[in-house]
């Protein structure tokens, strides 16, 4: 073999040396790829059917909501009792409750102000740290929700909108997520798209 063959040899081994890394590189970059993309599609088409399973709920009556008809909506400075536990509409407080999560009992006349806004109230009585962490991490950052205790409300749990309310017995029961679907800036709100914040709270 004359020195121009070893040269060429040597040149074509490097060359082949050379592509093997490339590929190599290229597959381990693709399986990077598909370990971040998969999981995250599982985690959108997942969080997808969740909404989806709502809204289909949603569009059909949804099993043990109450209808109240509302027969006034004064807003008022003295204290208005409810027939509902808690109250579903009516005359109220002239401000609002901020929507968002609260630890102790709410002024009632304000958060029925907050409904009247379009804002969903899931309250609750006598639930465990357990079922609390479940509804909060599911009112999480939500914009027209509020979450508060309600003693003596008859009910572990009441999800409440202007003129509809729902009590179920656990946290991840799927007809809470229907009616906030539904009722949330529903279209039985008197004043959609009015503030959830800038009241009173939080």
């Amino acid at each position: 073999m004359n020195k121009r063959q070893e040269a060429q040899e040597i040149l074509a081994k490097a060359r082949a040396k050379e592509k093997r890394a490339k590929v190599l590189t290229v597959s381990i970059i693709a399986a990077a790829a598909l370990a971040i993309i998969v999981p995250t599609a599982v985690v959108l088409t997942g969080a997808a059917g969740d909404k989806s399973a709502a809204a289909a709920l949603a569009a059909a009556p949804i099993d043990g909501v109450q209808t109240y008809k509302v027969a006034s909506a004064n807003h008022v400075t003295t204290q208005v009792s409810y027939d509902q536990a808690p109250g579903v509409g009516g005359d109220h407080n002239p401000v609002w409750l901020n929507c968002g999560i609260y630890e102790a009992p709410v002024p009632e006349n304000n958060a029925v102000h907050s409904l009247e806004h379009g804002a969903v109230w899931i309250s609750y009585d006598g639930i465990s740290d357990a079922e609390l962490a479940t509804l909060k991490q599911y009112v999480g950052e939500k914009t027209y929700m509020l979450l508060s205790p309600y003693p003596d409300q008859g009910a572990k749990i009441t999800v409440s909108a202007w003129g509809e309310q729902l009590s179920v017995e656990s946290p991840d029961d799927p007809r809470i997520a229907a009616f906030v679907t539904k009722y949330r800036q529903g279209p039985q709100t008197p004043e959609p798209g009015a503030p959830c914040t800038g009241g009173v709270g939080l």
